[in-house]
């Protein structure tokens, strides 16, 4: 990739599964200056910050602050110096959603119309791309599918577009789905430079997947831990999982096509070639790592679709993109990441984040 310059990166949730690893991609193949924020409440996060600041070693080219997306003005002061901001900082978990709704609106929400109106105030117009989800859509409104043996099946499906009407089915949905509308309606209203990305399952390296989100990962390290999962319904919902890999070079692609895919909302997936149901998911594993992941069966849980398959047609079109990794290859990935940092599933006591209490430091320097 050519590399530029005076390129100022902030993503929030930068010490995340997704944020780390576009942080990585800036600090290795770009001259960017990378600004990390996050709050470190996600298990085994610290590991990927330590990570980070060992890739831009004395560098000066990575500053972190920890800090929460509602403290309005820090996340002023934050952006008041990029020109680009990638927000992946967020509340995850339908469940969780389900349980705290108030939390979930307030950092889904109210966090993300804090980067807005900062970007909006700010007087340079920074290119801002936002991660939403796929629960935006609900239960995707096809029906009852077809039953086979390891998995459910629309035949004639091909995937979900952008056209496909939202249909907010949680707390989570509603959250993420209405803070995709503000960042959409941002970029038309005020000229800001917004792209959505409605994703689906995302997996790959530093991920720390829990049976909330990042049910990949958490299946494959159970496996490797030899420990039981539990499965909310009968095991053959369907999803599509893109490697992180390629999101990372969807995030580029974005960039670099900004003239068309501004203000614009695209479908983001592994698509039907990547797709897998959870039994499905469970053999793969038997066979790479030499022995069956068990599990238990627990009723399905509220807001779960049983088939969801991207149809990123609409990106492809307007940037090329497309993911080049398939699911075989991201198990490996995963395993590998696993195998190198074992000691993080020992650890009986992650570090505690003071929410109170923010710093911002560049690499290099001492604390």
């Amino acid at each position: 990739m050519k590399r530029q310059q005076n390129r100022s990166v902030l993503i929030f949730g930068g010490a995340g599964f997704i944020g780390s690893n576009l942080a990585e991609h800036l600090l290795e193949r770009t001259e960017a200056n990378v600004h990390v924020y996050d709050n470190l409440s996600r298990a085994g996060v610290h590991r990927n910050l330590e990570w980070l600041r060992k890739l831009a070693g004395n560098s000066g080219r990575l500053r972190v602050t920890v800090g929460d997306v509602r403290d309005a003005k820090l996340v002023e002061k934050a952006v008041a110096q990029a020109n680009e901001i990638y927000h992946f900082a967020a509340q995850v978990a339908v469940t969780t959603s389900i349980v705290e709704p108030v939390m979930d609106f307030d950092v889904n929400l109210r966090g993300t119309f804090s980067i807005l109106d900062a970007a909006r105030r700010c007087g340079h117009n920074p290119f801002i791309l936002f991660t939403s989800t796929n629960k935006v859509y609900g239960n995707v409104g096809l029906g009852s599918p077809a039953a086979g043996k390891s998995r459910y099946d629309y035949p004639e499906h091909g995937g979900v577009s952008e056209s496909q009407p939202l249909d907010f089915h949680s707390p989570y949905g509603c959250s993420k789905g209405a803070a995709d509308q503000y960042v959409r309606d941002f970029g038309r209203i005020y000229g800001l430079p917004t792209v959505v990305f409605r994703m689906s399952c995302v997996a790959g390296p530093r991920q720390f997947g829990t049976e909330d989100q990042g049910w990949v990962a958490h299946f494959l390290y159970s496996a490797l831990r030899k420990k039981p999962v539990v499965i909310f319904g009968d095991g053959r919902q369907v999803r599509d999982v893109l490697c992180v890999h390629d999101l990372v070079r969807a995030f580029e692609a974005a960039r670099r096509n900004l003239n068309t895919v501004a203000a614009q909302v695209y479908n983001i997936g592994g698509g039907s070639n990547n797709a897998t149901s959870l039994l499905e998911l469970i053999d793969r594993i038997q066979v790479l790592i030499g022995h069956r992941l068990e599990y238990t069966l627990e009723p399905q849980r509220p807001g779960d679709q049983l088939v969801y398959l991207t149809d990123y047609s609409k990106f492809y079109q307007h940037t090329g993109w497309r993911p080049e990794i398939d699911l075989a290859r991201t198990l490996e990935l995963l395993r590998c990441f696993w195998e190198e940092n074992q000691s993080a599933w020992n650890e009986r006591a992650l570090p505690v984040v003071d929410e109170n209490r923010a710093w911002a430091q560049p690499s290099g320097r001492a604390a």
